[in-house]
């Protein structure tokens, strides 16, 4: 028995489906730029179109709801005058920008030097915590000391004791500026952070990442280097960039072994007139100089995970 298969004509390609869009085939698929959109999908294109106006209206005026209502209760405070008088000197703002602009160049030093170093100390405390064997031991207990230490220690009394107390000791060879100690402390404390970042980056590679590593005849040293670590820094760059904005901010705090950054700038202008308004612009200043970086953190964390979704590497 023979059986007749029945062939569709040219008039039967490219029909519209159920959706209103054609299907694959006929005259758009044999033209390929010739294809015209159905008229389904131009609406539903247009109703996109309005809708994401619509939102982005909305999302404008809610915004200005909102900081005209802030506005008004600030301004019909009782104490607005004087607390405009206080902080919001237009004078003083003049006055203090130029010092503060000066001071912030040692805050973007202590930025550039203290965080390679926190990267670099924080990898060596990562890697000494996650050794293995028995022999490795004590490193591993002397580092798990030193992240638990100045973890709990807080920044503020770890700089007190570094820049006050290492000058009254009176060594001989050690230095007794304010800024290299105080650059020491925020290094000290920032490490332990990161070294906590590095360590967990590298326990989230699997273990079969190093067995592969070993069987193709690396040692462990050259698994660690070349298989490992690239992928631990990798998946922890966005907690890093987190910690070095945060550093950004705390360099301010080495002015309270009298290094004149942009914070002791400020302190200076508001001892000699009793304004507050040069600790306002150092704060918008440091606000100016965190949020590029903020920013970039986002864009870092996001282009990561498209990549995971995408199945990029990782």
């Amino acid at each position: 028995m023979t059986v007749v298969k029945e062939q569709s004509g040219p008039e039967d390609a490219g029909e519209p489906d159920e959706s209103g869009e054609r299907a694959p085939g006929g005259d758009e698929a044999a033209q390929g730029d010739g294809y015209t959109p159905s008229r389904r999908r131009l609406e539903r294109e247009r109703y996109k179109r309005a809708r994401a106006r619509r939102a982005t209206a909305l999302a404008a005026l809610s915004t200005l709801v909102t900081a005209v209502v802030l506005y008004l209760v600030v301004v019909s405070a009782p104490g607005w005058p004087r607390t405009k008088e206080t902080f919001f000197d237009g004078r003083y703002a003049r006055e203090a920008l130029p010092k503060v602009l000066d001071g912030l160049w040692l805050n973007v030093r202590l930025l550039l030097v203290c965080g390679a170093a926190v990267l670099v100390l924080g990898m060596l405390i990562a890697v000494a915590r996650t050794l293995r064997g028995p022999v490795f031991f004590p490193l591993r207990a002397l580092a798990a000391a030193y992240t638990d230490f100045f973890r709990g220690l807080p920044l503020i009394i770890n700089l007190m004791i570094v820049v006050l107390g290492v000058p009254a000791l009176r060594l001989q060879g050690v230095t007794v500026d304010p800024v290299l100690l105080g650059g020491t402390a925020l290094t000290l404390t920032y490490s332990a952070y990161v070294a906590e970042v590095f360590r967990a980056g590298i326990e989230s590679v699997h273990p079969s990442q190093r067995a592969a590593a070993r069987s193709l005849g690396l040692t462990n040293r050259q698994a660690l280097r070349h298989v490992v670590l690239p992928q631990a820094v990798r998946r922890q760059v966005p907690p890093l960039l987190n910690d070095l904005v945060s550093l950004q901010k705390d360099t301010g705090l080495v002015s309270i072994g009298g290094a004149v950054d942009a914070v002791r700038a400020a302190d200076i202008i508001v001892g000699r007139s009793l304004n507050y308004t040069p600790y306002i612009v150092a704060g918008l200043v440091f606000v100016a100089l965190t949020i590029p970086m903020t920013r970039f953190t986002d864009w870092v964390t996001a282009r990561m995970d498209r990549q995971r979704a995408q199945g990029g590497p990782l």
